[in-house]
């Protein structure tokens, strides 16, 4: 219905940002990953989704068309509301949550608040053939990073780290050097230990 809202910017918040246009304001929420990309200029664009229910219209805006694209994915599947999908697009990236679902991580799924295992299942069955599809991911790729990673969340945990501490630090180094083997991945999580 509203496909995107382009106007003055005169309120934002990390949740939501209030748009000028044309003498009407309209209150958009917003995820963090949107939040940090609006510029602090006084004129913005944001795509849009709007939401009717029998008690409410909400708009929801993205910095990009891409995260809109993810956010309809995301509130398709069952279990997953606007404000979930909002809050892991807030704990995510859009590209985090397609390789997490294309690479069948659970884990990283499962670690925004709110989502419990059996609804981390659910979106990565519903979604990950429209993912791979859509944005030509590659899965083999995706299902090797994993395993490099699982492997040293093992290790890890032989050397008496719990699992939960050495998840961040892996998924950090995983994220700033996608290529890292097993061995790069264990020595650079025990610096930051």
């Amino acid at each position: 219905m509203i496909a995107h809202i382009n106007g003055k910017l005169v309120e934002k918040n990390p949740t939501e940002v209030i748009v000028e246009c044309n003498g009407v304001g309209y209150f958009i929420n917003v995820s963090l990953y949107t939040y940090s990309r609006i510029p602090s200029q006084e004129n913005i664009k944001l795509f849009t989704h709007l939401i009717v229910r029998e008690d409410a219209h909400t708009l929801y805006g993205f910095f990009d068309k891409g995260e809109r694209e993810i956010f309809k994915l995301l509130i398709s599947v069952s279990g997953i509301g606007a404000s979930t999908a909002r809050t892991m697009l807030s704990s995510m990236t859009p590209q985090e949550i397609m390789e997490a679902i294309a690479s069948n991580d659970v884990t990283s799924i499962q670690s925004v608040k709110g989502i419990g295992a059996k609804t981390a299942q659910r979106v990565i069955i519903d979604l990950r053939d429209k993912v791979v599809k859509l944005y030509g991911m590659e899965e083999v790729a995706a299902v090797q990073d994993n395993t490099a990673r699982d492997e040293a969340l093992s290790a890890l945990e032989v050397l008496g780290y719990t699992r939960k501490q050495s998840e961040k630090v892996v998924n950090k180094i995983m994220k700033e050097s996608p290529d890292s083997g097993v061995e790069e991945i264990i020595k650079g999580a025990l610096k930051s230990l």
